[in-house]
């Protein structure tokens, strides 16, 4: 039923910025927490940011906290992750998830998955 479908990955050289956006369908804001993951091929999973809505669940990995910012735009049904001092190791694929709010929003499992984005950081 939801459907996520992210963009706005690059390359972009180190200490520039990027905005990935992710467009839902059949998401309602209200009931439902949003996150930004990120892995590349052999590596392991990381939760970068989420939130939830109305419950003010957020939540930022230590490697990016201060550097990527997640946001919402409700008539847009769309998901933003700001990404700014971009470094090397931000370099993989990003994905936009999505779940009904069960709990804070680091904690709990997300069943819908977008395509992912590639972002590349380098000179």
């Amino acid at each position: 039923q939801l459907q996520l479908v992210e963009s706005g990955g690059a390359l972009v050289q180190p200490g520039g910025s990027l905005r990935l956006s992710c467009k839902a369908s059949g998401f309602t804001p209200d009931n439902h927490c949003i996150g930004w993951f990120r892995q590349a091929p052999g590596k392991e999973r990381e939760r970068v940011s989420c939130m939830c809505y109305n419950d003010g669940s957020t939540y930022s990995a230590a490697s990016v906290k201060g550097r990527f910012t997640i946001s919402t735009d409700d008539a847009k049904n769309a998901v933003y992750l700001q990404m700014n001092n971009l470094k090397p190791g931000d370099t993989t694929v990003y994905y936009c998830t999505a779940n009904l709010r069960l709990g804070l929003c680091e904690y709990i499992d997300y069943n819908c998955w977008g395509q992912g984005t590639q972002v590349t950081v380098s000179s």
